[in-house]
């Protein structure tokens, strides 16, 4: 008896933490050390690449975004990476992808990822009129809004925006702003955009990780090398100490999982095998 009320008042005095949550298939996994909510008006635009400051994370706290995606053979294997390690990341969309392979942006926003917008077609919005970056954008969140939720509408469920190759300008900085949308930046980049294996950019990366100890870390779901590296790539995180932090919208908690239920779960039953794509030109960041 003696030896039972001791192991149950360990049980209940153990620190809770999201490593002792249960990882389907990998007790072991990396998981999901925490979420944080950001809005507009505490965290406007966040990213040290960028701009002055990031996102309140702790010592060896990442967080993992992918760009320019769904891409239909490379996005899948990213998600079953992250589905392998229960990690939840941050995906920012195109919307002429998102039209073209709405599945896999669907089963991201299923299996618990945030979905944010990078515009419709990757233009340098900054070298455009302001009126014109502003349609391209409009254009972008609504074929996400489509694709997700069913409803084409400029006024985005996630409130997350990361402009193409960084190419911002002060009035659209002030207009997503005024909008309530949360800027992304980096902290950290892949350079998954130049031609490398899989062990170089895992190599690479990762000492980019330990130079700036924490941060948002920037990848590509649509580049073949970074889709084969991922997996490795979580578990040198976790050996090293690293945890994973998921940024959701403070307004709205929950609210975007809720409208995930029909277009989300009658898509991911349904990924289709389609021939190879043409080749996708990627911006470099």
């Amino acid at each position: 008896m003696t030896r039972i009320l001791l192991l149950a008042i360990a049980a209940v005095s153990a620190p809770l933490t999201a490593a002792a949550e249960y990882c389907p298939g990998n007790p072991k996994a990396l998981g999901t050390e925490r979420t944080i909510e950001v809005d507009a008006k505490s965290t406007p635009r966040v990213g040290r690449k960028q701009f002055p400051s990031t996102l309140p994370l702790r010592a060896k706290e990442l967080v993992l975004t992918f760009d320019d995606g769904p891409w239909p053979t490379t996005t899948p294997k990213v998600l079953d990476a992250l589905k392998s390690e229960c990690v939840r990341a941050t995906f920012f969309l195109l919307g002429r992808n998102v039209a073209a392979y709405p599945q896999f942006a669907r089963r991201a926003l299923a299996e618990g990822h945030s979905v944010g917008h990078h515009s419709y077609s990757h233009p340098l919005l900054d070298r455009m009129p302001f009126a014109r970056a502003v349609a391209e954008i409009d254009r972008g969140i609504a074929a996400d809004e489509l694709a997700l939720y069913g409803e084409r509408r400029r006024t985005p469920t996630t409130p997350f925006f990361r402009f193409p190759g960084f190419a911002s300008s002060h009035a659209l900085l002030d207009h997503m702003n005024e909008r309530g949308l949360v800027v992304f930046g980096a902290d950290v980049w892949a350079s998954d955009w130049v031609p490398m294996t899989p062990e170089q950019e895992l190599r690479l990366i990762l000492s980019r990780i330990e130079q700036v100890g924490r941060g948002v870390v920037l990848f590509h779901d649509t580049k073949v090398q970074t889709a084969h590296m991922l997996p490795a790539f979580l578990r040198e995180l976790k050996r090293r100490g690293y945890s994973v932090v998921h940024v959701i919208p403070a307004r709205n908690r929950g609210a975007s999982q809720e409208k995930t239920s029909l277009f989300c779960r009658t898509s991911v039953k349904t990924l289709e095998n389609k021939a190879a794509p043409r080749s996708h030109r990627v911006m470099i960041h």
